[in-house]
């Protein structure tokens, strides 16, 4: 697995801080997924609301349904996140 440095939250501009504390309070904590993104904020609110239409936003499949097909992918790519 490839090494991505990320900017800690101690070290985050006022930019990057908006942008954890919004994914914080959207998702409880930033997930290291997300932090991936701290040399772009608007990358990380980006994917925060890709993910949230993804996961969340009217579709013919149910939540459940949308996190088996999650985890099955994930194993497929040999993803263990």
């Amino acid at each position: 697995m490839a090494w991505i440095n990320v900017v800690p939250e101690k070290e985050a501009s006022a930019e990057l801080k908006a942008a954890y504390d919004h994914v914080a309070g959207t998702r409880g904590r930033v997930a290291n997924i997300m932090k991936i993104h701290s040399v772009s904020p608007k990358a990380m609110l980006a994917h925060l609301q890709l993910y949230v239409e993804l996961m969340f936003g009217e579709s013919e499949l149910t939540r459940a349904e949308r996190e088996m097909l999650a985890v099955a992918v994930s194993s497929a790519n040999g993803c263990h996140y």
